[in-house]
């Protein structure tokens, strides 16, 4: 088959962007042929670009070169067409463009193509492991190319926000050394040093602290970070985030900053938010909704009824607290859906589900042999549950109660929340709940490593109130720490960070971390604080959350360009790869079997 060249044909539209005004206007096209239909005399070819669709009608005879050009293509051929833009007789109100085709004159192909192995249509039956070995091919479909455009608004509407707020973008090094503390990082070895390594960023934490000291107030950046760690849906191992820094702050000027950017981030999307975010402490969201990241988007608060249960403890077999919510109007849920509820408590780790059932005369349950009829009474009021109403009860696990001091014992019943939500269509569509939960522990003990971890990270500031307790009683210091939740998601976490050198030293020791280990792993960070450090505090927010909630996706890779599986690989290119025995010789490595666990 013969090709054209491209000479010099551009395009003086894009598809998607005819209109009915313009008709009787020359006009050249450049795209793909997405669909070919012949009738005979008439060859129709749907041609795509970035923009949308076009239809191109080629008239055998009014202009049999053109129509045999058109006879010729095939879906996926690259075209340019010139011609005159035209109304259809029939127009198609699915497409932007569909009061109008254009009246093909000439004809060029530019390319030929392979058949594809999948539809390129909005729909696909394709496995997702197919289009993400053919992933340039994937993000033909209008889907992709639609997450694309909203994550490209999006950044844009981001960054001209910063910048009228006087923030500079700053870049950050991606070769930096490793600090492990959290996941584990990719490691880069150096090959003008031997036996030393490079680490790839988990976060820019350190740099964007040290730009602070260096007295540029307020620092933002678009980011790639890299974390080694187990996937899922909303994880990748390289990912974007909108990461911000400003001296001399409390929380409520990072607070007004972050919903300003993502005021106009969902204007970017067409989506009206409206700040200021409602607030909720830590101890009140694990309290109200068993979790940190609540979906507020629902009711189904939780209650605790432990009171209605002490007398049925042994009975029972169970442990103090429990908690129960109600689910109202559910009284006629099915023995089946509730048998579902229980293996899903069990699921989470939890020892039991009870339930029941609010009438007009009274409650129904099985507990009634153990509490009593007037023991369904108090659990009616304690949870103000209304006739027709469900009520579910989750007793707290021994584990939970046992374990770690001071851990929440709502995270089973939380977690079951959310899903009789899902369950029972409870979640509204198009309401977009943000919440900050602040006031977060500063240390979690880790039962794993016997020791006390940063529920952030070490260079969250404690609250001043607390710093008493750091050595003497580290479990029920707080923290200046931060998180924004929007719908169940959290989108990112902040803090106000530390800016003494005793303070940071101290957090250090608490950690397990000797003075000397600090030095080693930290000193360069522990000597810019004797500088005069600002107080300052930031925030890093994961953009791949955000667009993908915006594109209504559940997996990140929708919303990501090139994503990795869940296995950590990126199939289009067969990474990662060997590498060949020079390479390795060159930087002085060689392999060895991984330890087994």
């Amino acid at each position: 088959m013969k090709l054209d060249p491209l000479g010099e044909l551009r395009a003086t539209r894009q598809c998607g962007e005819l209109r009915a005004t313009d008709a009787g206007q020359p006009v050249i096209l450049l795209g793909w042929v997405q669909r070919r239909r012949d009738l005979g005399h008439l060859i129709f070819l749907d041609v795509r670009d970035r923009t949308g669709l076009a239809q191109v009608v080629a008239n055998k005879e009014k202009n049999p070169e053109a129509h045999a050009r058109a006879d010729q293509c095939r879906p996926e051929f690259v075209v340019g067409v010139v011609g005159t833009l035209a109304k259809r007789e029939k127009p198609n109100p699915a497409l932007s463009s569909g009061d109008v085709e254009v009246v093909a004159e000439k004809i060029f192909l530019l390319n030929e193509a392979r058949t594809p192995p999948f539809s390129l249509e909005a729909d696909t039956t394709a496995s997702e492991e197919t289009r993400l070995r053919h992933r340039y091919l994937d993000l033909r479909r209008p889907q992709l190319l639609r997450n694309l455009r909203t994550r490209h608004r999006v950044a844009l509407a981001i960054r001209r926000f910063l910048d009228r707020e006087d923030f500079y973008e700053i870049e950050t090094p991606f070769l930096t050394r490793s600090t492990p503390e959290g996941a584990r990082d990719y490691l880069v070895p150096s090959r003008v040093h031997p036996g030393h390594f490079y680490a790839l960023p988990q976060s820019p934490q350190l740099f964007k602290q040290l730009l602070m000291i260096a007295g540029f107030e307020r620092y933002y950046q678009l980011v790639r970070c890299f974390r080694d760690e187990d996937l899922r849906a909303d994880r990748q191992p390289e990912f974007t985030q909108l990461d911000l820094e400003m001296a001399f702050v409390a929380p409520d000027a990072v607070f007004r900053v972050v919903e300003g950017a993502m005021k106009f981030a969902f204007a970017a999307a067409n989506i009206s938010v409206m700040p200021p975010f409602p607030r909720l402490t830590y101890a009140e969201a694990l309290a109200r909704f068993g979790t940190d990241k609540p979906d507020t988007r629902f009711g189904l608060e939780l209650a605790e009824v432990s009171a209605v249960f002490k007398a049925a403890r042994e009975a029972l077999k169970i442990e103090i607290p429990v908690h129960a919510f109600v689910v109202p109007g559910a009284a006629e849920t099915s023995r089946k859906q509730l048998d579902g509820f229980a293996e899903f408590v069990k699921a989470q780790g939890g020892r039991a589900l009870y339930y029941a059932k609010v009438g007009e005369k009274s409650v129904e349950s099985p507990l009634e042999k153990t509490l009593s009829s007037r023991g369904l009474e108090w659990l009616q009021e304690a949870t103000k549950a209304a006739a027709g109403d469900l009520i579910l009860i989750v007793p707290s696990d021994p584990a939970q109660v046992a374990g770690a001091p001071h851990a929440p014992t709502t995270t089973v019943i939380g977690a079951l929340r959310s899903h009789v939500a899902q369950e029972l269509n409870l979640i509204p569509a198009g309401k977009w709940n943000f919440l900050w939960v602040t006031d977060f522990p500063l240390f979690e003990w880790s039962p794993a490593e016997k020791r006390w971890v940063s529920s952030h990270h070490p260079f969250t500031a404690p609250a001043d109130e607390d710093l008493d307790k750091l050595e003497s009683d580290p479990g029920r210091a707080c923290s200046k720490a931060y998180d924004l939740v929007l719908n169940g998601w959290e989108l990112g976490s902040g803090s106000i960070r530390i800016h003494r050198q005793d303070v940071q030293q101290r957090i250090f020791r608490v950690l397990g971390l000797s003075d000397e280990e600090a030095k080693e792993r930290f000193g360069f960070f522990l000597e810019a604080l004797t500088y005069g450090t600002p107080p300052h505090g930031g925030i890093a927010l994961g953009l791949d959350r955000v667009v993908a909630l915006l594109c209504g996706e559940k997996s990140l890779r929708e919303v990501i360009a090139f994503p990795k599986t869940t296995q950590a690989q990126d199939l289009m290119a067969d990474a990662p790869a060997r590498v060949a025995d020079a390479q390795l010789d060159e930087l002085g490595l060689a392999l060895k079997p991984p330890k087994k666990n």
